[in-house]
């Protein structure tokens, strides 16, 4: 299944290019399913027809769906959510706030995400187009899995290795102490959501079905807001394959007082052809009329795409790459618009951590890297190149064994 994953700056036309596009793959013959994982939905004004919490037909060959986070979490952490509100009432904690405290941060967002994987699993599209929320709560959502996975893998290993193994001759030694195991349907929810939190970070990050399209307005905060989308997204680990922006006047038009707008948005437009290449930059008009309905979408869909397929890889480039030549290994990652200043650069057992802000990614490294100390990084053409040297883990290996001899 092919995922197409828009964001950018609240206002900027992502729903309606979301939606445009989902209509021109229904009308090249996929199946299409485009969802909407905003909290403050507008997929159902974009198509003037009401959508719900499961999958809508438009029209042939495309369904939509306006995801409810709080029904997909009573339907994934109900008994998870039941224990832990009998243990905190139990310690006074009132009703309500027990209910609230079960719920980790994240945790709705996250069971939209769930949907991709089972969506997948189904095989009953051959599209999935994401609109999301603005930019940064679309970070926050496509790095849940890396985020959470820490926190969900202790509270596993807690129940695999130490609460299963005491709940049944616990039970046995007083119903007090019975109160407070958790109850195995619960147990499982746990086990469940973690091993689809680590398919859905697989999902997302394949680099030959997953890519992020970047929607931007020709204006100095829109463009800014996407540099920094793009670097936290290649950090991730996310492919961006496209840029488009929306909304530019007609330069062949005389339009009186935004005759300034004109030049504002030229003069932006080559930043950011310049900024952002190689990645293909498409331009959209400005129309005068709302693009609202399904015949208003598909003008607006042949207008981005033409007679080119959606589907189809814009730009072929990962953002994370492994290279080894002779005995230097090397991982790469592409932050287009990062500072090198602000960029931290660290190892922690057979983990790499890569830290630009409040940002943070860790990735996993080879066996024959484990326990070797990075080189200096460098940053040159828009990569960050993070050595590692195979000859001197082996000089320090055989020096620790002289040692000990």
């Amino acid at each position: 299944m092919r995922i197409l994953t828009f964001t950018g700056k609240g206002g900027v036309g992502k729903t309606s290019v979301s939606a445009a596009t989902a209509v021109r793959l229904s009308e090249m013959g996929h199946r299409t399913l485009v969802l909407s994982t905003d909290p403050a939905h507008s997929l159902s004004d974009s198509f003037n027809l009401p959508l719900g919490a499961e999958p809508t037909k438009i029209k042939e060959n495309l369904h939509a769906i306006e995801v409810n986070p709080y029904v997909d979490l009573k339907q994934n952490w109900h008994s998870v959510q039941k224990y832990y509100t009998r243990i905190f009432m139990a310690q006074g904690v009132s009703g309500v706030m027990a209910d609230e405290m079960t719920i980790l941060p994240g945790m709705e967002e996250l069971f939209s995400l769930l949907r991709i994987k089972r969506y997948k699993s189904a095989g009953l599209y051959d599209a999935l187009v994401l609109d999301t929320a603005p930019t940064g709560e679309t970070l926050r959502l496509l790095s849940l899995p890396d985020t959470l996975s820490w926190g969900m893998k202790a509270v596993k290993n807690v129940n695999k290795y130490i609460v299963r193994p005491l709940s049944k001759p616990l039970s046995k030694m007083s119903d007090k102490i019975a109160y407070y195991i958790p109850p195995e349907d619960a147990i499982e929810s746990v086990d469940q959501v973690f091993d689809e939190l680590e398919d859905i970070r697989e999902i997302l990050t394949d680099n030959v079905k997953s890519t992020v399209r970047l929607v931007m307005n020709a204006e100095k905060m829109s463009i800014k807001e996407t540099m920094r989308a793009l670097t936290y997204l290649n950090l991730y680990g996310f492919k961006v394959d496209m840029v488009l922006v929306n909304r530019l006047l007609d330069m062949q038009e005389n339009s009186g007082y935004l005759e300034k707008w004109k030049a504002i948005q030229q003069k932006y437009l080559g930043e950011i052809e310049e900024g952002f290449a190689p990645l293909p930059v498409k331009k959209l008009k400005m129309y005068d009329q709302e693009i609202v309905g399904v015949k208003a979408l598909e003008m607006f869909a042949h207008d981005i795409y033409g007679d080119v397929d959606p589907s189809g890889m814009m730009y072929d480039e990962p953002p994370i790459k492994f290279i080894r030549t002779g005995d230097v290994y090397e991982v790469q990652l592409k932050l287009m618009f990062a500072n090198p200043v602000d960029i931290d650069v660290w190892v922690t057992g057979d983990e790499l951590f890569v830290q630009i802000g409040n940002q943070r990614k860790i990735i996993t490294l080879p066996i024959s890297l484990t326990g070797l100390e990075p080189g200096d990084a460098v940053f040159k053409d828009k990569w960050l190149h993070i050595p590692f040297d195979l000859e001197r883990q082996g000089q320090h290996k055989r020096s620790r064994e002289m040692h000990k001899a």
